[in-house]
């Protein structure tokens, strides 16, 4: 089964793809977009969830979306009609790494997503090429609650404690003017979300082809999750500046 058909399915219950509620969102969005008419770029959008909730809270904002998933944007281009802002939404199905824009972007976002530039400080560079002047970045990433065992580094990636996290940001050249530090209870609905999703998907459909390896995929992650790095994996998203021009 396709990872990503497998990712999709697995989000397809939660407000995004990230262990964020929609209050959450809705905050992080509304101290982004105080203008209400600012261009927002996201880099690795999916199904456009961040997209589709800042164009339909904020009627003079633009957005344009690029990803890799076919599917994803597919799905994102059909639900931008339902909600009637497709005029102001531009989807793009290209490496995000690769992207160039024409003109630059009052916001920028890419949560969860850093994994695509191989890490928050490339994340970081990345978004900077597409930034205006005086505008924001709006970047999640996974951090370190507590020190992790070797075997959970290797599962899910090299990440540093959340002082450390914010450090390094802000040695990169920007500063923090809000964030958010996912609760316990955002993480562990994210996780009940990602595998229930995933598990009702398969049980549903015990004739599909992909019904099997659907619910070993959910069964494994649960067990990744409860005994592995539940309480030691933590996750910020931070709307950033650039400290100087």
């Amino acid at each position: 089964m396709d990872r990503r058909r497998i990712s999709r399915i697995a989000h397809s219950d939660h407000p995004v793809a990230a262990p964020l509620d929609d209050a959450s969102v809705r905050g992080l969005l509304d101290r982004a977009l105080r203008r209400g008419d600012e261009r927002v770029l996201d880099l690795g959008c999916g199904e456009g969830a961040w997209l589709l909730r800042a164009l339909a809270g904020h009627p003079g904002v633009t957005a344009e979306g690029v990803d890799t998933d076919a599917a994803a944007l597919a799905k994102a281009a059909r639900t931008a009609a339902d909600l009637d802002v497709a005029g102001r939404l531009v989807l793009h199905e290209q490496d995000a790494r690769r992207h160039t824009s024409a003109s630059p972007f009052d916001l920028v976002l890419s949560v969860g997503a850093t994994h695509a530039f191989g890490g928050l400080s490339a994340t970081l560079s990345a978004v900077r090429e597409h930034l205006a002047p005086g505008g924001h970045v709006l970047v999640g990433d996974g951090f370190w609650e507590q020190e992790p065992p070797p075997a959970l580094v290797e599962m899910l990636g090299d990440f540093d404690d959340l002082p450390t996290t914010v450090d390094r940001v802000v040695a990169d050249g920007w500063t923090p003017v809000h964030g958010h530090i996912s609760t316990p209870q955002e993480l562990d609905a994210y996780e009940w979300s990602w595998t229930g999703s995933l598990a009702a998907w398969a049980l549903d459909r015990p004739t599909d082809p992909d019904s099997g390896q659907a619910l070993d995929a959910a069964a494994r992650h649960r067990t990744e999750w409860l005994h592995g790095y539940r309480g030691t994996f933590g996750f910020v998203t931070l709307l950033l500046r650039r400290t100087t021009a």
